[in-house]
């Protein structure tokens, strides 16, 4: 069983309506901020298409599906609430916190412009 940093009695409403995503153990089990988010094309009308993630997922940690699981985006911001101000983002939107940064930034396949 996964033991959570965050209770149940500690997420607040900061962020609803949204729906779900899907986050990494990275962010709700080992408290990791989260440091890349993207959206893609909603994979029903409960999914918000958000993807957040540590940025240490390997590609064998994502493989293994116990590794993440499906939360409520407001559950997510209150993990890390830095999320918030990029929630209605479009599809398509990808952003991340660069070691020399914790500010997010927009990825492009240009040089990343502070958001």
């Amino acid at each position: 069983m996964k033991k959570f940093r965050l209770s149940k009695e500690q997420i607040k409403p900061l962020a609803e309506g949204y729906g779900g995503c899907i986050a990494s153990d990275m962010i709700t089990v080992d408290g990791y901020p989260v440091r890349f988010m993207y959206r893609e094309e909603p994979h029903n009308d409960l999914d918000s298409g958000w993807r957040f993630l540590s940025g240490y997922e390997d590609d064998a940690y994502m493989e293994n599906s116990a590794n993440h699981a499906v939360y409520e985006v407001n559950t997510i911001a209150n993990y890390d609430p830095s999320i918030i101000p990029f929630l209605d983002a479009p599809e398509g939107s990808a952003f991340e916190k660069t070691p020399e940064s914790e500010r997010f930034v927009d990825v492009t396949d240009e040089a990343p412009q502070e958001s």
